[in-house]
């Protein structure tokens, strides 16, 4: 962690909705006038889509299964290092993984491929990262310790099967039979690798619908937010004010102790209403420790 350099992470598996947590950081950020470096997870995958099918593939022979979850296909040395060196120095590298062929055309490349490392633009007010492995902690390597402000997002496993794949058999190309076996395949490292991250987040935004997902493998469309609650989990945070909350976000009521339940539609604005002063205390110690 540090003070100089913060460092925010949105952690959840994909197809989970950080990307919506995401777009409310942005429009955070910009009101409050901060320049944020942005670091995505993907672009620490070790592999590109045929490196990574030919793995799978070697693994299978071999009785294993490898995932994008877990450590044999990211590396998580370079990530860690990324968030630490960025605490440090506000300094580090990036670049992108290609999903889509839209993605791709501008590069003059391949879906599946990733972008040549680049320097962080600098100077920078903080550092913004949104992926898999925001918290993550092995034996060998200790992702969460260096993140200021890590927010999780982690809607409940049906509903985020859902989201997946119509994600990836929509916009990605993937059969229906493709995504399932990733499912299957990826269970392993799901539990051991991603969902332990949401006992370490200072903040879990929990999508929970209030229609029928029982079988996530048949559906035909995601649950609307407004079809949704959102359960929201606060962990080791100062401050914060429930009797505002619950006057802002109307439908809004308390669960549980540090817990927060807001109807799906006011998510995006239930975000912004708590991040907002987080971010802002994050940016005043810099000030100060300048």
């Amino acid at each position: 962690m540090s003070a100089q350099h913060p460092v925010i992470a949105v952690t959840g598996s994909s197809g989970a909705g950080t990307t919506t947590t995401s777009m409310a950081f942005k429009k955070i950020f910009q009101q409050l006038n901060a320049k944020a470096a942005f670091l995505e997870g993907d672009s620490f995958h070790r592999y590109t889509r045929p490196e990574m099918d030919s793995a799978i593939r070697k693994a299978r022979e071999q009785g294993r299964h490898i995932s994008y979850f877990g450590p044999e296909a990211n590396d998580f040395a370079q990530l860690e290092q990324s968030f630490h060196t960025y605490g440090k120095e506000g300094t580090g590298r990036s670049r992108k993984y290609l999903h889509t062929y839209d993605e791709a055309v501008p590069y003059n490349q391949v879906p599946g491929t990733f972008t040549p490392w680049e320097k962080l633009q600098e100077p920078t007010d903080l550092l913004f990262y949104e992926g898999l492995h925001g918290g993550v902690v092995t034996n060998q390597h200790n992702v969460a310790q260096h993140v200021d402000l890590l927010v999780g997002v982690v809607p409940i496993v049906n509903l985020e099967w859902i989201q997946k794949l119509i994600r990836d058999t929509g916009e990605r190309g993937h059969s229906r039979e493709a995504v399932m076996d990733s499912v299957i395949r990826s269970m392993e490292d799901y539990i051991g690798y991603i969902t332990p991250q949401f006992s370490r987040t200072h903040l879990n935004f929990q999508r929970v619908p209030t229609v029928d997902t029982s079988n996530p493998f048949a559906a035909k469309a995601i649950p609307s937010l407004d079809e949704s609650f959102v359960v929201i989990h606060f962990r080791d945070l100062d401050n914060i004010d429930f009797p505002y909350l619950l006057a802002m976000l109307q439908g809004s009521f308390i669960s549980h102790i540090n817990t927060l339940v807001v109807p799906g539609g006011k998510m995006g604005l239930a975000m912004e209403l708590i991040m907002m002063p987080l971010v802002a205390k994050l940016l005043s110690e810099k000030n100060h420790s300048a």
